[in-house]
């Protein structure tokens, strides 16, 4: 069995050095902050990813920040008042956006924060129905499920791996050997009507990882992307090919960046984005095995030790526990005394 099936005959190579490189391809169009075209160059961290990238797949901004004083926003548990004396001068707000100035001002119509000194105006998580866990947004007026960047589950992930077994000196690579030079620009991945292609649609990865692209889209995940390469150089090499398998990890990732610029007055400003998406993880393993002889004998060695010992297993159980072990003892021993005058006796 382990000679055979377990291919006890193959010297194996388990730590093959790898390489990835991945390009994100689309563009979607956002109403928010005014109507706006977004493409891969936008929406994907880095732009040429190598085994980790993020695309954007919602975001809420904040523009036109400048450093004064305002109310805290009411999403901050922290920043919450009813008088000056909650809102001590000088401390920061935990998990907020700026010092407390020592006043208490009414934020709107139901909720009293603090005043704070940071950029102004805060991010208000609540206005967009995201505050304290909620799992909504505010776009045109009402609340919906749906992400400002929905569109994004039909960009495409290309992914161009390639594993070299020293052992072997064998190297192979995921892309597809085609004299058809847009092969690669009409084909998507498909495990069993297209195996060959390396390009994949972002919904079908999170489909395959057991979730909804939409769901996923408004507060962001991470997906891990395993590739696997199990490689048998005793045949054919066009028979090591990769498989591709995904599996949720998170179901919240986002983080804030900004962009920053002068106004008229020589005052500072920045524009504030707080970034919800997708982060791919994509991992790489594998394995060779060439037929060898060394191993090969360890193998049969080990299975001809093994029938050994087998025999000495059976030959105990039936003479020691078998319920009819003294047939078996009288079977396969012969008693033989010494004679008084030395002859043997059977």
């Amino acid at each position: 069995w382990v000679l055979l099936l377990r291919k006890g005959y193959q010297e194996r190579d388990t730590a093959p050095r790898v390489a990835v490189v991945t390009k994100v391809k689309g563009a979607v169009a956002a109403e928010a902050a005014g109507r706006r075209l977004w493409d891969a160059a936008d929406l994907t961290w880095p732009p040429q990813g190598e085994n980790v990238l993020f695309l954007v797949t919602h975001f809420i901004a904040t523009i036109q920040q400048a450093q004064g004083t305002c109310p805290e926003s009411p999403s901050v548990l922290d920043g919450m008042c009813t008088e000056d004396a909650d809102c001590p001068m000088g401390n920061p707000v935990v998990h907020g956006n700026g010092v407390k100035t020592g006043k208490c001002l009414m934020f709107n119509a139901t909720h009293s924060t603090c005043e704070i000194y940071g950029w102004c105006p805060t991010l208000d998580l609540m206005k967009w129905g995201l505050g304290h866990c909620a799992r909504l947004d505010f776009v045109g007026g009402f609340f919906s499920r749906k992400s400002l960047l929905a569109e994004a589950e039909n960009f495409t992930l290309f992914i161009k791996t390639t594993v070299h077994f020293t052992k072997f000196n064998f190297s192979k690579c995921n892309i597809l050997q085609t004299t058809d030079p847009s092969y690669f620009k009409s084909c998507t991945y498909d495990p069993v009507f297209n195996p060959s292609c390396p390009v994949f649609r972002v919904r079908d990865m999170v489909e395959a990882a057991g979730e909804n692209f939409g769901d996923l889209a408004l507060l962001g995940g991470s997906i891990r992307v395993l590739i696997e390469w199990n490689c048998d150089l005793d045949h054919s090499t066009t028979q090591c090919q990769p498989q591709y398998s995904f599996s949720l990890q998170d179901t919240k990732y986002n983080f804030r960046t900004a962009s920053y610029y002068w106004g008229s007055q020589r005052q500072l400003y920045r524009n504030l984005l707080k970034l919800y998406g997708i982060r791919f993880d994509l991992s790489v393993h594998g394995q060779a095995g060439k037929f060898s002889i060394v191993p090969t004998a360890v193998s049969f060695g080990t299975s001809i030790a093994f029938f050994g010992a087998a025999t000495m297993v059976c030959d105990l159980v039936l003479l020691y526990l078998d319920a009819k072990a003294d047939l078996y003892w009288k079977e396969k021993f012969e008693e033989v005394r010494i004679g008084l005058h030395g002859r043997e006796e059977v």
